[in-house]
């Protein structure tokens, strides 16, 4: 492997922060090449070569990242491809077992109906990439391993699995590389969790929740209540409804009545603020998104959590960077949340994020799934604890 450079894909408009996350963890990197949603860096040629398929970049902000190969410029897709599969070092790479094309987000997800990950334009080309490779390195062995045989389009890959990325920056400008896949963002294409919004979708915060649930992996078990604090319309509580949680929103705003006539769902209508604490008694999980600013997030939050009588195991709390330069206090807002007891905790700029952060926190990486089934506690039961004050 002698490539000396590594890339990584990040939401448009995040690359600034992302450059200064990576660059203030690996401060032998330097800058390579940059556009909205793609950043480069180079790597110091005393870099140990073997680390970076498996490298951990300890970022928030990167989706996805790898080791560069190259960089192809044309105006014909078809002989993009044939370029690529040409300027491929197979010889000097281990098996690749699939082919993962994403475009870079051209803008905001959310904005002019855009929303990243797979598409039919990446799948055609991922396949196309696919059976050159095959077409290239032709195998007469059926029970051969080669990286023709083997490679799939768009698909998510199995734990320790090789990966053909090939990020479109641009219509005629394509960046290809390779990585391992170690983690579970590394193996979705893009590190993008495929979703698409259903029709019956309250909002996109359907995404937002579906993401966060995929990557964060918290031992929620079935009919375990979940309460969400900014809940309205409610596309986040679709989803947990979705998970057959118990769920309860907490919102002085109107849910949308598809969850009202679900009888898994209690709408508390108030601010979380006017709420009595002792309500959350029989809740395990908290799910935060509010528009507010991270810091009254966080005030909001551990007012519940750090009452004696209140046992909450974990969160999903969406921190709002209403501007970028909150990107450099994160230490400090996870500082606090360790104050509570927390010191599980990670964080990411979900795919469907826009302007903001998802926390994931748990008291502890022993807490397990519990296999039983929860007995399930009435609507009537729940609100009994809601009391006004």
């Amino acid at each position: 492997m002698t490539s000396k450079y590594i890339y990584c894909s990040c939401q448009n408009g995040a690359q600034h922060v992302l450059k200064d996350e990576i660059l203030s963890v690996w401060p032998t990197f330097r800058l390579a090449f940059s556009r909205p949603g793609f950043v480069t860096f180079k790597v110091p040629d005393d870099f140990p070569a073997n680390s970076l398929p498996t490298l951990n970049l300890k970022s928030t902000f990167a989706r996805t990242s790898g080791i560069g190969l190259g960089k192809i410029t044309n105006d014909d897709p078809t002989e993009m491809v044939q370029q690529l599969v040409a300027d491929l070092p197979l010889e000097h790479l281990p098996t690749l077992q699939h082919v993962h094309v994403w475009q870079r987000d051209p803008v905001l997800p959310g904005n002019r109906d855009f929303e990243p990950g797979r598409n039919e334009l990446t799948d055609k080309i991922a396949s196309e990439i696919a059976r050159k490779l095959q077409s290239a390195n032709p195998s007469t062995d059926t029970s051969s391993t080669t990286t023709a045989s083997l490679a799939s389009a768009n698909r998510i890959a199995k734990a320790d699995e090789a990966i053909l990325d090939v990020i479109m920056v641009e219509p005629d400008q394509w960046w290809f590389g390779w990585h391992q896949a170690t983690t579970t963002v590394s193996r979705w294409p893009g590190g993008i969790y495929s979703i698409r919004l259903p029709e019956h979708a309250v909002s996109r915060a359907y995404l937002k929740m579906a993401e966060a649930l995929q990557w964060a992996r918290l031992p929620i078990a079935e009919q375990d209540i979940v309460a969400e604090i900014g809940s309205a319309p409610g596309g986040s509580c679709q989803m947990l409804l979705e998970k057959d949680f118990q769920v309860i929103g907490i919102d002085p705003a109107q849910m949308h009545a598809s969850l009202l006539e679900n009888p898994n769902f209690t709408h508390v209508r108030k601010k979380v603020a006017d709420m009595r604490r002792n309500g959350f008694s029989n809740i395990k999980w908290i799910m935060s998104d509010t528009s507010a600013t991270p810091n009254y997030t966080l005030d909001s939050v551990e007012d519940i959590v750090t009452r004696d009588d209140v046992n909450i195991r974990g969160m999903l709390l969406t921190l709002k960077l209403t501007k970028w330069e909150l990107a450099k206090e994160l230490p400090l807002y996870l500082d606090r949340i360790r104050s509570w007891g927390y010191q599980y905790i990670r964080t990411r700029q979900l795919a469907y994020n826009r302007r903001e952060i998802c926390v994931a926190v748990m008291k502890s990486r022993a807490i397990r799934r519990i296999k039983r089934r929860r007995k399930k506690i009435s609507k009537k039961q729940i609100l009994c604890n809601y009391p006004e004050k």
